[in-house]
């Protein structure tokens, strides 16, 4: 056996569900998670950043954290290291250190020229964990004094140069970083890390190290390689996640260098589904089988229904989206061919823009309507 590590990241403690509180699905996590402490006796356990939703968490986030981090260092024999991601506040992560045991405890907030390890030893000799917190390019620019520092790539490429340069020349390193991956799989529910620019780094920065703890990205996936690695969020955050297999990850450092990995499934305790067909059939399985879950509704029905999602919540009161079949693949409005002469008479691009969004054109009903709102409209600017 080498060294245990329990990777896991990307908690966003505070965070809702469209609108809907998770503080009860985020407990449920943070038992699974000391759950798994206890059970697999990991030598540490590597928290990727991104622990809280904001800079600002709200109160019961804080306090689920301080109880979680108090619990595994009073029962546990297990080590943690913990680095700030892009939600984080750096400042509020790097206060912890301050009560931290440095023999312990590796906890990085802000960025720092002097990025030294975390060392533990087992019987195959020592391993060197480094923490590379998220930093923009403009503090990476000041704290490393170099004025080249561009792109995330580049703050990236000098935290390893600089974490590096402590390793010891007989130790196995371990690298826990909140970065983007090149060629990684993203969510929807994941805040750019940077705007307009390239904000992806490439696998090759973290040569040299044995296991790479990634966070940023809520599926879980490799990066690059098998020993480089997103554990994914425990949580789904969107319904593109729906389905999805939530899970912590759990690495076995040989003494070669080499790793074994293991995923521990996390069951949360509402799912995020999407369900899809037409309405009265969704509402006759809700009625059957009503659930707590999240519920994304995708209607195949053809026309529009009256309130559909106050019916719907009867049964799925944690309904939370709804669209038509017809909306998601539409494609886009063009005037195909259209003249000039019809751009000129608003009654006919009315009826274009109808045919084009419903998949049908309007009656003689609804474009008389329409003619009388149109007439009544240019009398109104006439007057004025």
């Amino acid at each position: 056996m080498g060294m245990k590590i329990l990777h896991t990241g990307d908690w966003h403690l505070g965070r809702q569900f469209y609108g809907q509180s998770l503080e009860a699905d985020h407990d449920s996590v943070l038992d699974q998670v000391l759950g798994a402490v206890r059970t697999h006796a990991p030598d540490v356990l590597v928290i990727a950043g991104d622990i809280f939703d904001r800079a600002s968490p709200p109160a019961t986030a804080v306090r689920q954290f301080n109880n979680f981090i108090r619990t595994v260092h009073a029962d546990c024999d297990t080590s943690i290291v913990l680095i700030a991601g892009n939600h984080d506040s750096g400042d509020r992560i790097a206060s912890y250190a301050s009560f931290a045991d440095p023999k312990r405890l590796l906890i990085r907030g802000p960025l720092s020229p002097e990025e030294r390890p975390l060392i533990l030893e087992d019987e195959h000799g020592p391993v060197a964990f480094s923490g590379l917190p998220f930093g923009n390019e403009f503090s990476a620019r000041e704290c490393y004094g170099n004025n080249s520092i561009a792109c995330p790539a580049d703050v990236v490429a000098a935290q390893v140069a600089c974490a590096r340069t402590y390793v010891p020349g007989n130790a196995r390193w371990v690298v826990a970083a909140h970065v983007f991956v090149a060629n990684a799989t993203p969510s929807e529910s994941e805040r750019p890390l940077q705007i307009g620019g390239i904000e992806t780094v490439p696998s090759s920065v973290f040569d040299g190290a044995h296991y790479v703890a990634l966070g940023h990205l809520h599926r879980q996936q490799s990066a690059g390689g098998d020993h480089i690695r997103y554990s994914g969020s425990p949580l789904a955050f969107g319904f593109d996640e729906a389905g999805s297999t939530k899970s912590l990850t759990m690495v076995d450092l040989a003494g070669d260098g080499s790793v074994t990995l293991q995923q521990l499934p996390i069951n949360s305790s509402r799912a995020v589904r999407v369900l899809k067909g037409e309405f009265e059939e969704l509402l006759d399985k809700g009625s059957r089988e009503p659930s707590d879950d999240f519920i994304k509704l995708v209607l195949t029905d053809k026309k529009l229904l009256i309130d559909p999602m106050g019916r719907i919540r009867e049964h799925y009161p944690n309904a939370l989206a709804l669209t038509y079949e017809r909306d998601e693949s539409a494609e886009p409005i063009l005037l195909r061919g259209s003249s000039q002469a019809k751009l000129d008479d608003p009654v006919t691009v009315v009826g274009e823009f109808l045919s084009q969004v419903r998949g049908e054109e309007g009656t003689d009903d609804e474009m008389a309507l329409v003619g009388s709102a149109l007439k009544q409209l240019n009398n109104v600017e006439e007057r004025a």
